[in-house]
């Protein structure tokens, strides 16, 4: 008769102590998270933040007897939305009856890496991201203009006039981290100044220094990043924020049927292989506040990124917002693909947009907000919000 392990069992080995260390670790292996700034946990599955959206006006005040004028501030709100990140780690039992085998030491960098994984795939790139998040980072660069089309000069690309790191100073934020492949590695080491000097490296004895104008450049290890999408994120990383809806929770399951979940195929009959499988779950969500300042504008965003050597082809989608009586609506703040634009005399908002299904919100203060969602197949879109 094959043997089980308890859920007593379980939470003897998984102690306060590991969930937190497996948190910090999945933090660690994240190269987005571990440049991020985190919120204070989570007590229900959203949270809104307060974000500067008008900054207030100084006048001059004409003689003595002029009058003082009167501006305001505004803010908006920005909601991060806890989603699950599960994992599931299969064990056979003859392992388990081992004693002499260090079973938490071989597991837990293996759940690290994998929520580590999920977690930039789907910051990064967007991949199986949940749909209540905002739009991933590469995409949301694209869509505020903030790429850059590679050229033969590296260097220029990222610190020249209109290069990575003037987009993201000229938005008004400084940048302070960097995230890229590995392939943009051997790009720097082989960089060379007017006396074929390498400039990234003093001497071949020595490791290399990445370091972008001081700023720590993080290599994504994890098998996530696709350099077919992007060759380097930079960025004022105190703007992208996380929070932690609940700390980790286990369950440990003996007769369960695990499955491939892209294809169905079954990889696990834990009763008949004599297996059990650890199930870990945590909860997190993540927000690009990006607040207005004197210099960005509109299309203001804190990070851009050197695009791949192929640029993929973006289209147009064009929010028209009427009201009742169908009258445009002018002023009314439209956020799709991670920028919010705010609707012109004519009611209308234009985006330029990569190929994919993108969450939009339309509100103004006053009115009620309306939310929806936009699928761009290879051409331009219209969309249009009435009955606003």
């Amino acid at each position: 008769m094959s043997n089980s392990i308890s859920r007593s069992n379980a939470y003897s080995l998984i102690d306060e102590q590991i969930s937190r260390e497996i948190i910090q670790g999945a933090i660690s292996q994240s190269a987005v998270l571990a440049q991020g700034k985190k919120l204070p946990n989570m007590t229900s599955d959203k949270t809104s933040m307060p974000v500067l959206d008008m900054l207030p006006l100084a006048y001059f005040v004409n003689g003595d007897t002029g009058k003082k004028g009167i501006s305001k501030m505004a803010w908006d709100k920005k909601v991060i939305h806890a989603e699950e990140i599960a994992v599931i780690i299969p064990i056979p039992e003859a392992v388990i009856d081992d004693a002499s085998y260090d079973i938490w030491t071989e597991i837990k960098p293996r759940i690290e890496e994998a929520f580590g994984s999920v977690i930039d795939g789907a910051i990064l790139l967007g991949v199986n991201k949940p749909a209540t998040w905002r739009a991933d980072l590469v995409s949301s660069i694209r869509n505020a203009g903030k790429g850059v089309t590679p050229t033969n000069d590296l260097y220029i690309d990222i610190f020249g006039d209109n290069g990575v790191m003037s987009k993201v100073e000229t938005a008004g934020f400084s940048p302070n981290g960097v995230v890229s492949g590995v392939e943009l590695k051997a790009k720097l080491r082989g960089l060379r100044d007017d006396n074929k000097q390498p400039i990234f490296k003093a001497s071949i004895q020595d490791s290399t220094r990445y370091a972008l104008d001081g700023h720590p450049n993080y290599f994504v290890e994890n098998g996530v990043w696709d350099n077919t999408k992007c060759q380097m994120i930079m960025g004022d990383f105190n703007q992208l924020v996380y929070a932690v809806r609940q700390d980790i929770t286990y369950k440990v399951l003996t007769e369960a049927i695990i499955q491939d979940p892209a294809t169905g195929d079954i990889l696990f009959n834990l009763a008949q292989q004599d297996m059990v499988a650890l199930r870990v779950v945590m909860r997190l969500g993540w927000e690009i506040p990006n607040p207005i300042n004197a210099l960005g504008g509109e299309t203001r965003f804190p990070f851009a990124m050197l695009e791949p050597s192929s640029l993929p082809t973006q289209y147009s989608v064009t929010f028209t917002v009427t009201d009742t009586s169908s009258s445009a609506v002018a002023g009314a703040s439209v956020t799709y693909g991670g920028q919010t634009i705010k609707t012109n005399a004519s009611g209308v908002a234009v985006f330029k947009s990569n190929n994919g299904t993108f969450a939009y919100t339309v509100k103004k203060s006053g009115s009620s907000t309306k939310n929806g969602s936009v699928t761009v197949s290879s051409s331009a879109v219209n969309v249009a919000v009435t009955n606003f």
